[in-house]
């Protein structure tokens, strides 16, 4: 496992340790979880694939 540095704001920082302790975990496994969710989310085409999706659908919204 590779060992990496990153700056994070302090409101982040805080919201990471309180993360962290709800869930019992260390700041390194919250950043591990939240990294492998959005590489899983970006693999599975994130939200950009919904994008659209009412497209040339008429409005339900009676007027």
């Amino acid at each position: 496992m590779t060992r990496i540095l990153a700056d994070l704001s302090d409101d982040d920082l805080a919201w990471l340790d309180s993360r962290a302790a709800s869930e019992g975990k260390s700041r390194a496994a919250v950043m591990r979880d939240a990294v492998a969710a959005y590489r899983a989310a970006i693999q599975a085409g994130g939200i950009e694939r919904y994008f659209g999706i009412w497209r040339g659908r008429a409005s339900s919204d009676a007027e």
